[in-house]
């Protein structure tokens, strides 16, 4: 039995995903795909709000393009679409595994620590800079939250790694183009000759 309104909640995703809420966006996805698993606007739009979450620049571009296309013939979008991320790196069916997986499993998959991980290491050590360093080579740090995204900018800034926290600053920047705080720090960033 059918749970939900395919309707609604593809409306609601793509609504959510033109407002940069992409975890949103992929929820209904997820829904729509539950109940309709061959729904192409579903799984098209899950792939790209991945994309999105991962800090894919093209995944926002293919969305409008997207949009676009189903304004005209809906159908032969979503195979256009399909084939457009068939080609990209990587296969739908890797990227169809990652969207199955919830984020938390994501996380430990991802060979690296999480950002409370990191922070915990820094204040045993003491040493953000050493402990950094040290990581940076080894593994990678997996920040799930907006708030600890910003609190590492700012760590990276504190400790003399303005030129890294500028580039991760500029990717997340075309992801998130409208987010007050983000803009702020890269700003101040390039104040300081960055």
């Amino acid at each position: 039995m059918k749970t939900i309104n395919k309707f609604k909640a593809l409306a609601t995703a793509n609504d959510s995903f033109n407002k940069a809420d992409y975890a949103q966006a992929l929820r209904h996805y997820a829904l729509v795909l539950k109940d309709y698993p061959s729904s192409k606007e579903a799984y098209n739009g899950a792939i790209l709000a991945e994309m999105a979450m991962s800090g894919e620049v093209s995944a926002v571009a293919l969305f409008d393009y997207y949009e676009v296309l189903r304004s005209e013939n809906a159908e032969e979008a979503d195979v256009i679409m399909s084939e457009i991320l068939s080609s990209m790196d990587g296969t739908l069916d890797e990227i169809a595994q990652i969207i199955s997986t919830p984020i938390k499993q994501r996380v430990e998959l991802e060979n690296g620590i999480s950002y409370a991980e990191f922070k915990m290491l820094v204040e045993e050590e003491g040493d953000f800079k050493r402990i950094f360093e040290n990581i940076m080579f080894s593994t990678r740090v997996i920040i799930t939250e907006k708030e600890d995204f910003l609190d590492f900018l700012e760590a990276l800034l504190g400790h003399g790694f303005t030129e890294m926290a500028l580039s991760y600053a500029e990717s997340a920047l075309s992801v998130y183009r409208n987010d007050v705080k983000l803009n702020r720090i890269f700003e101040m960033m390039q104040t300081k000759g960055a």
